[in-house]
């Protein structure tokens, strides 16, 4: 899924890529990411680019330059500058852990409600399961300020998030990949049960790739469909990886963040999901 890099602006940015639905194995090459690096000279930046493990261990490792308060949202996120002293770049901090028996909003209510930052992480580790993590960013565990939190890398080079899009009334110049990712985050929210997937945390970059952020309400113990109607169409290698999730496989990976009774009912929100494009097969629809 990766071209050869394009030329980028000093901070970090986020290399177009191609398209991650070709027939391509799973967990195909991220999307190339650059971090600023310090030159000999003091006016001089340069480049560099970065796997998806370089980046999550500079999340882990890197010091907090700084942090400020990121204007949208509700759960007190911080957009922090990290530097090691050879490569800074920003980060998203959660640390938001709630949990109500009862959760009562201004349009329903909810039992065992959690907002939590631990979903970040699982919602990154799913991703790399089902190769699709070209849609979502690094996002790794780390301490901050005496308290768990989830690090997720700030995608560069933001051309609007999904709300701004619908207001302008913009279309993607390339519809058919637009469309491909579409659909990967409408199957991916629905298997996570994702209650908080807003225009603001879907974010489009410069080279009109989707971006999915803020999995703190996702996980929900509902083992029916959110909105079956959201499924059209399924890539034919994330079918197969979806099929191939287990409850062994999803304890190992998952189960640090997520609870046995998180996990139970996403694997029957699956089955859900896997009977839905193998009977779309069965009546002629197509992949």
């Amino acid at each position: 899924m990766e071209k050869a890099p394009r030329r980028c602006l000093p901070l970090a940015c986020v290399a177009v890529a191609a398209c991650l639905f070709s027939s391509a194995p799973l967990l195909p090459a991220p999307r190339l990411v650059y971090a600023a690096q310090s030159a000999p000279s003091a006016s001089a930046t340069t480049v560099v680019a970065l796997s998806r493990e370089e980046q999550a261990r500079f999340l882990e490792h890197a010091a907090i330059v700084r942090t400020r308060p990121v204007s949208k949202g509700v759960t007190g996120t911080l957009r922090a500058t990290l530097s090691d002293g050879t490569l800074t770049h920003d980060a998203s901090i959660q640390s938001v852990d709630d949990y109500k028996a009862v959760f009562q909003s201004a349009k329903s209510s909810e039992i065992a409600f959690r907002d939590t930052w631990r979903y970040n992480v699982a919602a990154y580790q799913l991703s790399l399961l089902l190769g699709v993590a070209d849609l979502v960013p690094v996002t790794i565990e780390r301490r901050h300020q005496g308290k768990d939190a989830s690090f997720t890398w700030w995608v560069d080079e933001v051309l609007m998030d999904e709300g701004e899009r619908l207001q302008k009334n913009l279309s993607s110049p390339d519809p058919e990949t637009w469309r491909k990712e579409l659909r990967v985050v409408r199957i991916f929210d629905q298997l996570i049960a994702n209650v908080d997937r807003n225009m603001g945390n879907m974010l489009i970059d410069r080279g009109w790739h989707i971006w999915m952020i803020d999995h703190t309400r996702a996980f929900r113990r509902n083992e029916e469909l959110k909105n079956e109607k959201a499924l059209s169409r399924c890539d034919p290698a994330l079918l197969q990886a979806l099929k191939r999730l287990t409850a062994e496989q999803l304890e190992k990976s998952l189960g640090r963040w997520l609870r046995p009774e998180e996990i139970k009912p996403m694997l029957a929100r699956r089955d859900h999901i896997v009977a839905f494009f193998e009977k779309s097969v069965t009546v002629g629809a197509t992949f």
